[in-house]
């Protein structure tokens, strides 16, 4: 069950949900193919298609060419991490924003005091559908998030539910069940 399915309040739904977008692992993968995987599977090969090669000159060749693929796989690993660790969600009374494991920061905003929410997507950004959003609260500072899949669709449901609340609110208007 994830921070925010646990942390609703009784009658609230998600209506959108979105984390980091898969760019935040780019650096990482770029990472460990060129500077690691590459050199280890360069070591194995020439490891293995030596004959004349002692046994402790290939062994040590072997084992770190393992370990450089070991290596890859943590800093893989730490790029998928910091990714699913993010979670964003619209629901029908607030926004949610948790990022972090271990220690954890946590933004619920209820939607009536949402003053603006701004996208910036750069050019590669809006190639590949990712931004920055920054949600300002009533009397508040900004609160930037960065790299968010879809950002302008997470807008559209914020703006969405806000239009809801205030149609639900207004006098005269009928109540929604």
């Amino acid at each position: 069950m994830t921070y925010i399915e646990k942390n609703l309040v009784p009658g609230e739904v998600v209506i959108y949900q979105t984390r980091l977008h898969w760019i935040v692992m780019f650096w990482h993968i770029v990472l460990s193919v060129l500077l690691l995987e590459i050199p280890a599977l360069l070591l194995l090969f020439y490891a293995m298609n030596r004959e004349q090669m002692d046994s402790q000159a290939r062994h040590l060749m072997v084992g770190g060419g393992i370990a450089l693929l070991l290596i890859s796989g943590v800093i893989i690993s730490v790029g998928a991490i910091k990714r699913n660790s993010t979670e964003m969600a619209v629901t029908s009374r607030r926004v949610l924003i948790k990022t972090g494991i271990a220690s954890r920061r946590t933004i619920e905003m209820l939607l009536s005091k949402i003053e603006s929410i701004v996208v910036t997507e750069p050019f590669w950004g809006r190639m590949f559908g990712y931004g920055t959003v920054v949600i300002r609260g009533t009397g508040g500072t900004p609160e930037p998030f960065y790299l968010v899949a879809n950002p302008t669709e997470f807008r559209r449901h914020v703006q969405q539910q806000i239009e809801t609340q205030q149609t639900e609110t207004r006098p005269g208007a009928p109540l929604a069940n």
